[in-house]
Order: C-alpha cells, then sequence, then structure tokens
C-alpha cells in the first residue's frame, strides 16, 4: 500500500494538477526518512517528470529536503559550490572537480558537492577516490579540510 502522502502526491500529478507546497513537502519527507518504498519514489518522481514541475513543487521539495540536510560548519562564512549537473549520459569530462581545485588554490574556499557516476563515464567521488582522497568522512572533517585547504567535499 502506497504511503498516504505519496498517494496524495501522485494522484494530483496524474490529474493534471499542481501539488501544493505543503504537500509537496510532505511527500519529499517520507522518501527523506525512508519511510516509502524505491518504487513509490519512482512513481512520483516519474510522474512529476511527465507532468513538469512546477516551482510550487520544488519549493515544497526543497524545503523537505532542507529539513534533513547535514550541516557542515566551517569558519568561512562564504563558500562556493562547483557542484556539476551529472546525467548528461555524454560520457563528458569531470570538469567540475577540476575547477573546484583550481579554485581553491586561489584562495576561495569550496564546499565540493558531488556523488559517484551513475550516467556519466566519473562522477566527483570516484575522481576524488582516484586521486587518494577519502569521501568518506564526518561533517566535521569536511569543515577542517575547507578551512585548512580551501576545500572540502560533500555528498549531494
Amino acid at each position: 500500500m502506497m504511503q498516504p502522502e505519496i498517494r496524495n502526491a501522485v494522484d494530483l500529478v496524474i490529474a493534471g494538477e499542481a501539488v501544493p507546497a505543503d504537500d509537496m513537502q510532505a511527500a519529499v519527507n517520507v522518501i527523506m526518512k525512508g519511510k516509502c518504498s524505491e518504487t513509490e519514489t519512482a512513481v512520483l518522481l516519474t510522474a512529476l517528470t511527465l507532468k513538469g514541475e512546477t516551482v510550487e513543487e520544488v519549493v515544497g521539495a526543497a524545503r523537505a529536503m532542507r529539513e534533513h540536510v547535514t550541516r557542515v560548519k566551517p569558519t568561512s562564512e562564504e563558500l562556493l559550490d562547483t557542484c556539476g549537473t551529472g546525467g548528461d549520459n555524454l560520457q563528458t569530462f569531470n570538469i567540475s572537480t577540476a575547477v573546484a581545485f583550481v579554485v581553491a588554490a586561489c584562495d576561495v574556499p569550496i564546499a565540493k558537492h558531488g556523488n559517484r557516476s551513475v550516467s556519466s563515464s566519473s562522477g566527483s567521488a570516484d575522481v576524488l577516490e582516484e586521486l587518494g582522497v577519502n569521501v568518506d568522512i564526518t561533517p566535521r572533517r569536511v569543515a577542517t579540510c575547507i578551512n585548512k585547504h580551501n576545500i572540502g567535499f560533500c555528498y549531494a
């Protein structure tokens, strides 16, 4: 049986209607808490993709994700993120990771967001591991890396 928050959102989307921000937030909270199956998540995301996401839906999803975010707290208040788009299916060069090193060398603190490859030849985590970087560290260690070296990696 589908979780009620997911069912509500899916029903609205199938009817061609926008999911109100509060309802989308509730549905994404269920997903973020791991209270629904991968199939339920796939049904909702596929339906949204086919319909086309609205601003309200994106706002609701973003609010839910922000509730579950793991915070990294470096001393610098200004950080740059060089997260790539990923998912291009073109097997392109991972430029965002290279850019992160160049910009960090220019004394700009970088919070490099990324992940493992799903549809490209290499995700940022893959590139960094090949370079000998331990990408599986605590948020506190990430902050220390940013403070000491102007760069730290965070899974997106």
